[in-house]
């Protein structure tokens, strides 16, 4: 079995290998698809869910997601190599298309909300994560706007100092927002602090 510390001390490193990865990826995508294709694959998943979590239908998502690629596909020849990071840069378009589909959400005449249809080739798999999608957003709309941002780009696999870089924040700011809407969770659903126990028989 593979000892905690041992992990700890490996995921450094390995999230170094990662970054580097990607830099070497994005510097080779600038004239190469094929390069581009290989981060595409790589963040779609996670591009997907940030999308997923902030909008109302599977199908939004879907059409963020894709303008989300296509703005990166169109801006890659300005990516530059000392960028923080890739998921950096891809998931700072990613806030700003989640932004300009808000805002044009609400110059739309709002229609009732209506439950997505669930595919035909499995609808009881499709319906659980359909019902957890639905849990997951309303515990985040009861956290300020900021908080709530943060923990989504938290969901979607972003460091602290990533998620910083998409918001225009502070190392620090980002610390702060993550504790205090992970403690204002624990409050809304009742959940208790380990240490608050602390002490008692």
């Amino acid at each position: 079995m593979v000892r905690t510390d041992r992990l700890l001390k490996e995921r450094p490193r390995l999230e170094v290998e990662r970054l580097e990865d990607d830099q070497l990826l994005a510097a080779r995508a600038k004239t190469d698809r094929e390069a581009f294709g290989l981060l595409y694959d790589r963040y779609l998943d996670r591009v997907y869910g940030y999308c997923r979590r902030r909008m109302a239908t599977r199908e939004e998502a879907e059409d963020a997601t894709s303008q989300v690629f296509i703005k990166a596909l169109a801006a890659m020849g300005r990516y530059r190599a000392e960028s923080p990071s890739f998921a950096a840069w891809i998931f700072t378009i990613a806030h700003n298309v989640v932004i300009d589909h808000g805002k044009a959400a609400t110059r739309r005449s709002r229609l009732p909300w209506r439950p997505e249809r669930q595919p035909a080739d499995d609808p009881m798999e499709s319906a659980v994560a359909a019902e957890a999608a639905r849990e997951l957003r309303s515990m985040l709309v009861k956290l300020p706007p900021d908080q709530a941002e943060v923990i989504q780009l938290r969901l979607s696999g972003l460091s602290d100092q990533e998620i910083a870089i998409v918001l225009g924040r502070s190392h620090g700011a980002i610390r702060i927002a993550q504790h205090r809407a992970i403690k204002r969770l624990r409050l809304l659903f009742g959940v208790k602090h380990p240490d608050s126990n602390h002490g008692k028989p």
